[in-house]
């Protein structure tokens, strides 16, 4: 997941998302519990893909900021 560019991590952070939500709707309508099991399962995922997103903007901003007398607002 970490070789990917912005716009693959981007598409499968949407890909979990609906998938998310229709795992939901299955939680309403009373689904079965093998598919309900998978809800944590993507919640972690989708986690994982918005952590290697933010590592590496913060990447980014290391290497533009890297020789610069000027430094980042670390937040």
């Amino acid at each position: 997941m970490r070789t990917k560019d912005k716009k693959e991590l981007t598409k499968h952070l949407e890909e979990l998302k609906t998938e998310l939500t229709n795992l939901r709707v299955a939680k309403v309508t009373g689904g079965e519990a093998s598919r309900l099991s998978k809800i944590r399962v993507v919640r972690r995922a989708i986690a994982r893909v918005y952590i290697v997103m933010y590592k590496k903007r913060k990447e980014n901003l290391r290497k533009l900021y890297k020789n610069k007398n000027i430094q980042a607002i670390r937040s």
